[in-house]
This record gives C-alpha cells, structure tokens and sequence, in this order.
C-alpha cells in the first residue's frame, strides 16, 4: 500500500461546477414541475449537461427543439441559453405557459444587441454558430448581424460602413481567443462601437483563470463537461494552450486507464453546467488509481445569485451542495 508521501496528488479547483445561472434555470424546472405537475417541456436542453438532462427528464420534463412539439396551453420553459424573438412569439401563438430561464447574463447580450440594432449599427457577434446562445442573440436582428469565431473571420468581414458598427461576444467563449478577436476588429475598424461591460460571464472567466492557475501545478487535468457544453471545451482548450494534457470527461467511466500513465499530479474542474456529484463521483474513481491524496484549492470567491421568475419566486427551492 501507498504510503501518504507517494500518494499521487488530486488538485480539485473551486470554483468549478454549477454558476448562479445554471442553478437558477434547473431550479426552475423542478420547482415547474412542482408547481404545476408532468410534464413540463423545456426549449432545448435546460444546460448543456447530459447528467442534468437526464435527471429531469426522468422527473417529467420534455426536451424540444421545436415550438411546434409542445401542445396548446402546455407549460414551457425557455433554456438557460435563451431564445430569439421569432420562439417566443410562436410560444404565444400556441397559449403557452412560458416561464424564461435564460441565464440574467445572456439578458444582457440580447438587450445589447437591441440597443445597437435601434442604433442602425451592424453587430459583429463573436461566437459558435450552431450554439444555442448565439441563435438566440443574433435572432434579435437577424438583418443586422454577422458571427464571426476567428481572427480570420474578421480578415475576412466585408461591410457596407465601417463606422456604424459593434461587437457582441457569446459569454462562455476562451478569454484569450476573444480578446485577440476584438483586437484586430479594433484594429480594422477603430471606430467598433462595444458594450459597456464584458459579455463573457463571471463563471466563465473564473473558471479559466483557476485552470491557468492549476495547471502551474499538474500533470494532466480532467474537465468534467459534456461534449456540447461550450465553457467546459474552452478549460480543455485553455490546459492545452499552456502544454497541460487536458480530457473533457462526462463521468467517472469515461476517465481512460492510459491518460494516467507516468501522471503524479491531476487537477480537476468542472464546467458551469455540471454538478458536483460528478465530481464527487471522479474523485472516487482517481482514488482507485492510486490519487488517494485529495485537495480542494480555493482560488477565486464566487458569491453571484440569481432571483427566480416571479412566477415561481414564492416556491423555495431545494438548498444545493
């Protein structure tokens, strides 16, 4: 047996897991369900977690991608990604009982993107294409927007008057490739007009900053996240970036024998929209490879909160680990 001083070394860096968005948009459904019973239906999924998703779906909630899938007068809720106007239109158009999750930060993208769009700029939206986020931000003037996910992108952007525009960023997006992003829109067209605070989220930012600061530390780190979860990509990313071999992991089975091979040291973290039993559960996993010296490292204090809708405000929610 392993005496405490060969012990291999488990790193698990707080903050990691849940933001005050997530939390918010899952007790949302289940406080939907409580309220008015299965099944609630959900406008894609509610997070991009497949643990999460599976949860609730076995309490009563229905993933859908399309409005037309719900029934008259059922009970919707829209994502923690949020929605372009043309959903919720068609939502009311089917008397449907809304209840919105999107995440407060999100709002603010989308309240941005009006303002700039009343100011006949055209938006240069920074993002992925196919993620929810930016369908639903760039809804909201679809005549007036351009996403771009790379510097060559930029190279690439012809418009009709470089002086009428602005730039908006999805919020769970790398902090390094953004900010190289709006340095050469800067530096193409000086007078970009952007908003008045950072787009990319609190969590976001924290939980890459916690992984730069770990990875001075590690040998390989494991990012509890699924495959769709754009954050939980950008801490791989951002480990791979500093030389850290890095694996995005959905659960405890999927951690592979081999990538622990000649590794002492391992950091972990999870992105926004996973849960810490997932972490809870990795954890005891590495400790049957030997990793039986665990530390939590707090790195960053988090203390966001997010009210819930009016609608379900007088419904407390279950206290969270």
């Amino acid at each position: 047996m392993e005496t405490q001083s060969e012990a291999k070394v488990l790193l698990r860096v707080r903050p990691r897991g849940f933001c005050a968005g997530v939390v918010r948009a899952v007790d949302i459904v289940e406080l939907a369900l409580e309220a008015y019973g299965a099944p609630v239906y959900v406008h894609h999924e509610i997070v991009h977690n497949t643990y999460v998703v599976e949860q609730l779906r076995r309490r009563g909630a229905i993933f859908v991608e399309a409005i037309s899938e719900v029934p008259h007068g059922a009970v919707l809720v829209f994502s923690a990604h949020g929605v372009p106007p043309t959903v919720r239109d068609e939502a009311k158009s089917r008397s449907l009982r809304v209840i919105d999750a999107t995440c407060p930060l999100v709002t603010k993208v989308h309240l941005e993107a009006l303002k700039f769009a009343r100011e006949k700029r055209t938006i240069i939206l920074i993002g992925h294409r196919d993620h929810q986020e930016i369908v639903g931000t760039s809804g909201e003037a679809p005549d007036r927007t351009l996403v771009v996910d790379s510097v060559a992108e930029v190279d690439a952007l012809k418009v009709a008057d470089p002086d009428k525009l602005a730039f908006l960023t999805q919020t769970t997006l790398s902090l390094y490739d953004t900010q190289e992003i709006v340095a050469r829109l800067r530096q193409r067209f000086p007078n970009i007009a952007g908003p008045a605070s950072d787009d990319i989220c609190y969590a976001t930012q924290n939980r890459q900053e916690a992984v730069e600061q770990v990875a001075k530390d590690v040998d390989l780190i494991l990012v509890v996240g699924s495959q769709n979860s754009s954050n939980s990509n950008r801490l791989v990313e951002l480990a791979q970036r500093l030389d850290i071999k890095a694996q995005l992991i959905d659960a405890a089975a999927d951690i592979d024998p081999k990538w622990l091979e000649g590794i002492r040291r391992v950091g972990l973290t999870a992105g926004a929209s996973a849960p810490e039993v997932l972490v809870e559960q990795v954890s005891e996993r590495l400790a049957q490879f030997g990793f039986t010296d665990q530390r939590d490292l707090d790195l960053i204090r988090e203390d966001v909160r997010f009210t819930l809708p009016a609608e379900l405000a007088t419904i407390a929610p279950a206290p969270r680990r």
